[in-house]
């Protein structure tokens, strides 16, 4: 992806410019990137190989969408980010390179190509997203559910990791999703309350948050996940506090990154927040309570998520078991509870 607005050149024929509501703001010039930031330019044959059949069976993917710097590493190893409701997204966020306008037509044929995808790639875990849909009367709930069933049909053993829109003002939405089951439920708060009404003025913040809330309620056995990116003028304490609040929902596990500015007419990066910082952030979460925390400047919703998802199930495993062994030695010294030799009366 190159940081241009426009796919093509303004004047060329049939040119469509990716983000029309940004394309009147005056420039932010994009800094040059630290040392700890720079990606090789994807080149294997696994890579190209990936891209193929992203392109065979018409799908998008948010690793190109919105310009990830981990896609080199990840199509390396057959591991791409599905996005589906179409390429073009109903919001206008100041961070994001989704294209943003009037969305596409749903594609009834995309569940079947998502799982075959998924098939075809031999997945363990596979990661699905979506545009915003705030043109749908479902917010895309329905399509997504019908995703969800077509891969669990195609590929039984894959588990399933959903990142999606908050579904804002979509009654019945979520639960619709839920119904589904995938095993991950992923929804980024993206930044910090304050810097809601410039980087996400479409949303906000406490309904994404009780979104999340709410899938615990509807579903306790689902992994819930969210993410944030730094380098955008938040302080660390804000950041601490979004860890409470993600904690006070109930969120099992928290991904922290860096914001890269995708072009001139996007939000500015404030500052490249160093490695150092990121370690303190995972530490602070670890003792949070999260089930998992990664925070590194390249981590990403979808990073390295087929592993991430392994160690958060291990990590529930161990905490429900550390849990049953402390209940079961609060029974032991309970005055009130029998020992195994004691008559009862």
């Amino acid at each position: 992806m190159t940081d241009t607005i426009a796919d093509t050149p303004a004047d060329a024929p049939g040119a469509r410019i990716r983000h029309p509501e940004k394309a009147h703001r005056p420039d932010n010039p994009i800094q040059r990137k630290p040392s700890w930031i720079r990606v090789k330019a994807p080149t294997s044959p696994e890579y190209r190989e990936t891209r193929k059949l992203m392109r065979s069976l018409q799908l998008n993917t948010v690793c190109e969408e919105a310009a990830c710097p981990n896609i080199g590493e990840c199509w390396s190893k057959g591991h791409a980010t599905v996005m589906i409701l179409g390429s073009v997204c109903t919001r206008a966020c100041a961070f994001c390179n989704v294209a943003t306008g009037r969305p596409d037509q749903l594609d009834p044929h995309e569940p079947e190509h998502v799982a075959q995808a998924c098939a075809e790639l031999g997945l363990n875990h596979i990661v699905i997203t979506s545009v915003d849909r705030d043109d749908l009367p479902d917010g895309g709930a329905r399509h997504f559910a019908d995703v969800i069933t077509a891969v669990r049909a195609a590929a039984p053993e894959t588990t399933i990791e959903i990142l999606t829109p908050d579904f804002k003002n979509k009654k019945g939405a979520l639960e619709t999703v839920v119904e589904a089951r995938p095993d991950v439920f992923n929804h980024n708060l993206e930044t910090v309350p304050r810097l809601y009404p410039s980087i996400r003025p479409g949303s906000r913040y406490f309904v994404s948050l009780q979104l999340l809330s709410r899938v615990k309620v509807l579903d306790p056995s689902i992994f819930t996940k969210s993410g944030i990116m730094v380098g955008l003028g938040e302080s660390a304490e804000e950041v601490y506090q979004v860890m409470d609040d993600m904690r006070s929902a109930d969120i099992d596990f928290m991904t922290i990154g860096q914001y890269l500015q995708p072009t001139p007419k996007h939000a500015r990066v404030d500052r490249f927040v160093p490695p150092e910082e990121f370690a303190t952030y995972e530490k602070v979460g670890r003792g949070k309570g999260f089930l998992l925390i990664s925070a590194t400047p390249l981590t990403r919703s979808s990073y390295h998520a087929d592993a991430d998802f392994e160690k958060l199930r291990a990590a529930r495993e161990a905490r429900l078991a550390g849990l049953s062994s402390i209940n079961l030695v609060d029974l032991a010294h309970d005055p009130g509870v029998p020992g195994p030799g004691a008559a009862a009366e």
